[in-house]
């Protein structure tokens, strides 16, 4: 991937801007990278990219979420694209 390609399409969020704000401000959950200019906050398509950077840049304090957890953010969402 190009580094100034877009990783969030809602918001147009390169990936130089999310590597340089994990540098910057070295959050430590994914949830935090919200604040690089809304990344993950659209449609959710970027966030899986948007942990594995996380992962890639602080493998020791990476968020891992469990099963059981992924399995209802999941099932919320749907419900929630659902009823819209």
């Amino acid at each position: 991937m190009n580094e100034d390609q877009e990783l969030c399409l809602c918001f147009h969020v390169s990936r130089r801007k999310v590597m340089q704000f994990i540098r910057v401000n070295r959050p430590k959950y994914a949830s935090q990278l919200s604040e690089c200019y809304g990344a993950g906050t659209g449609c959710g398509w970027c966030r899986p990219y948007l942990r594995k950077l996380m992962e890639q840049a602080n493998p020791e304090t990476a968020e891992i979420p469990d099963a059981e957890e992924y399995a209802s953010q999941r099932a919320a969402y749907r419900l929630k694209k659902k009823d819209a």
